[in-house]
C-alpha cells in the first residue's frame, strides 16, 4: 500500500480530483482518513450475503478501486447475479479493472462484475437488489442528489437495498465543531500533519458538500423508501441502509 503524502508538498490552489495521484495512494488515504471505513466495507459483504437475489444486478456507484464491489462479490450467495461498478474518473476504471482481473485469477469468477466508465447520474437501473454509495453522493452535485434517489428507488426491486455511506454536518453548530475537531485529531493519530489536513480541507471545498443525516433521511423518504436507519457512525461519518 503507497503511502499518502500528496497534501505534504502540494499547494491549496489545486481542487481535490481522482486523478493518478489520487489513485496510487487511494487505500492508504481511506484507511488514515475515514473513521469506520474498514467496517463499512466489511458490512457491504453481509449485506450482500443477505440481499442480494438470484439472476439480479447490484451496483456499485462511484466504486473509486473496487473494495465494495469486491466485498459484495464476496458476499453475493445466489446464482446468476451480476455486479455493475461505475465510475467518472479514467484512472479509477482503469485500476479498479485490474483489481479484479486479480481477484478472478485468485478467488474465481463465481459473480460476474462489469466496471463502466461513467457518470453515475446517467445510469439505467434495472433489476436491482442491492445499491452501493459508498461516500461517493456527497461528490454528486447538490440539484442532482434527489433526482439519483429517486432513480435508484425505482431501479430497485422489493425488499431491495440502498447503502448510503457519506460525511456529514450536525445541526448543532457546537457538535459540528467538536466532530471536525475529534476527526482531524484521528487524522493526527494516523500521522498526518496540521498542515496536511489544512491542505486537504480547502482542496475539498465546494467539491465534497456534505448534507445533515436528516436530509439524508429525509431524501429517501421523500423517493419512497419505506424503512431506513443510521447502522455506524463514528465522529461525522455516518451509514444508511435504507429499504424499499
Amino acid at each position: 500500500m503507497t503511502h499518502d503524502t500528496i497534501y505534504r508538498n502540494q499547494g491549496t490552489n489545486e481542487p481535490f480530483r481522482f486523478d493518478e495521484k489520487v489513485a496510487r495512494v487511494f487505500p492508504d488515504m481511506l484507511q488514515r482518513s475515514i473513521p469506520g471505513y474498514a467496517a463499512s466495507i466489511e458490512a457491504i459483504g453481509s449485506l450482500a450475503a443477505r440481499y442480494a437475489r438470484p439472476g439480479t444486478t447490484c451496483y456499485d456507484l462511484g466504486c473509486s478501486l473496487g473494495a465494495a464491489t469486491i466485498a459484495m462479490r464476496h458476499g453475493i450467495s445466489q446464482p446468476c447475479c451480476r455486479v455493475v461498478a461505475v465510475d467518472s474518473a479514467p484512472v479509477m476504471v482503469e485500476r479498479c479493472r485490474e483489481l479484479i482481473a486479480e481477484d478472478d485469477r485468485q478467488n474465481g469468477p463465481e459473480t460476474q462484475v462489469d466496471v463502466i466508465e461513467g457518470d453515475i447520474c446517467d445510469i439505467e437501473f434495472t433489476n436491482a437488489s442491492i445499491v452501493v454509495l459508498n461516500y461517493t453522493l456527497q461528490f454528486v452535485d447538490p440539484g442532482a442528489r434527489d433526482a439519483l434517489i429517486q432513480r435508484i428507488f425505482d431501479g430497485l426491486n422489493p425488499g431491495g437495498l440502498l447503502v448510503l455511506s457519506e460525511k456529514v454536518v450536525d445541526e448543532s453548530a457546537y457538535m459540528e465543531e467538536l466532530l471536525v475537531d475529534l476527526h482531524h485529531e484521528h487524522k493526527r493519530r494516523n500521522h498526518y500533519s496540521d498542515l496536511e489536513i489544512s491542505r486537504k480541507r480547502v482542496a475539498l471545498e465546494d467539491v465534497l458538500v456534505p448534507e445533515s443525516v436528516a436530509t439524508h433521511r429525509e431524501r429517501l423518504q421523500r423517493a419512497g423508501f419505506s424503512h431506513s436507519a443510521v447502522w455506524l457512525r463514528y465522529f461525522n461519518f455516518v451509514s444508511i441502509i435504507a429499504i424499499r
